[in-house]
């Protein structure tokens, strides 16, 4: 009898139990109804955001006591007053707005901590009316990077420090592309409303083969290996419904017709929101790559530019950006531990002092400019839009 009494009000306590859970499933779902994941924008809703946008012009960031993105944003390394004083110049200038690396390694490490130091990022780059264009991945320069302290980079070579997000290690272990697509959502979630931040940028130069300096330890088929986990950021970015565009941008071969564009060209076109590329070539070419993109009828960001000794300067590119209302960040803003000041040839050449013709970049570290011309230039240009 005591047996059966026994299993008797364990039956009724499952039944109560197994109602009372399905109750407050029901509940929750009813409290917060799933939101559909978003597509991608029509060129309608595209074009409405960008003209609420004023013309778009600043520079590619990274604090001239950082080498790569890692020594950027790792606790130990952040430098705030530098990020303060340096993006203080950018918004002398009249820039409004920045493009800034982040990478996976970084959310691997810390997540909350990374959070956090994003989060002051914002509030110094909004301190100084400045929003910044996040970069997700990124293929470009030593495919090898590591959390902790950073190599000292070699004298005189530029972006030697700088290193890939994902790594390669990452880009061949399929165990490891889940990790990838949660840091995607976590840190495009985390900010997905944050109206301090202007737009995503999820990946540059997936298929970059990056000869000139690491191809001898390269993926040989690099585009095949990214191709896919391209179409899955897009994914997995899209899937947290940011409030802000995303895009990708195309930077090398022919892009003016469908026809002749290569599968990262392609995906990366047909996934943007917003449509971005790279031109670091005379203003004839710049115009010519600015007219194929135009029949696609969305906003156009050009993500980097400015290289003097390719004969892309400021003075050149941006009038030609302001004609067709083009988006415009030129590479590099305070010469520092990027040395980027050096051309693409020091992977090659031997440098051993300052170039006279500076490659990239605008100011010293003090603050002064490399040509004050230029400085002026840029002003008065932005100024009188």
């Amino acid at each position: 009898m005591k047996t059966t009494k026994i299993l008797s009000l364990a039956l009724l306590s499952w039944l109560f139990l197994g109602c009372s859970t399905e109750t407050k499933k029901e509940e929750a779902s009813q409290e917060a109804p799933a939101v559909a994941v978003r597509e991608k924008w029509t060129a309608e809703k595209a074009n409405e955001w960008y003209d609420a946008q004023p013309w778009l012009v600043g520079c590619n960031f990274l604090p001239s006591t950082a080498s790569n993105q890692l020594e950027m944003w790792q606790a130990e390394t952040f430098d705030t007053a530098t990020i303060k004083r340096e993006l203080g110049w950018a918004a002398g200038l009249g820039m409004n707005t920045v493009r800034v690396y982040l990478h996976d390694l970084l959310y691997e490490q810390d997540s909350t901590g990374f959070y956090g130091r994003m989060e002051t990022f914002l509030d110094i780059a909004a301190s100084h009316n400045i929003k910044p264009l996040f970069v997700l991945f990124d293929s470009v320069w030593d495919p090898f990077p590591k959390l902790g302290t950073q190599r000292t980079p070699t004298p005189h070579v530029h972006n030697a420090g700088w290193v890939q997000s994902p790594g390669k290690e990452a880009l061949l272990d399929a165990a490891q592309h889940p990790r990838l697509q949660n840091y995607v959502r976590g840190v495009v979630g985390r900010f997905a409303t944050d109206s301090r931040i202007l737009a995503w940028d999820v990946w540059n130069e997936p298929e970059n083969p990056n000869k000139s300096a690491y191809g001898d330890v390269e993926i040989p088929e690099k585009e095949q290996v990214v191709l896919p986990l391209l179409k899955d950021a897009f994914n997995a970015a899209r899937s947290v419904n940011p409030s802000q565009p995303l895009t990708a941008g195309v930077w090398r071969d022919d892009w003016s017709e469908e026809s002749k564009l290569t599968p990262v060209n392609k995906l990366m076109l047909d996934e943007s929101d917003v449509v971005s590329f790279h031109s670091y070539d005379a203003p004839e070419e710049f115009e010519k790559r600015v007219n194929w993109l135009k029949p696609l009828g969305r906003p156009l960001i050009c993500t980097e530019y400015m290289a003097r000794g390719n004969k892309s300067t400021f003075e050149s590119t941006l009038p030609i950006a302001r004609k067709y209302r083009v988006a415009a960040y030129n590479w590099g803003l305070v010469d520092g531990k990027s040395q980027t000041i050096y051309p693409w040839d020091s992977w090659k050449k031997k440098y051993t002092a300052e170039p006279r013709l500076w490659f990239h970049d605008i100011f010293r570290k003090d603050g002064t400019p490399y040509k004050a011309s230029e400085t002026e230039f840029i002003k008065k240009i932005i100024s009188e839009n």
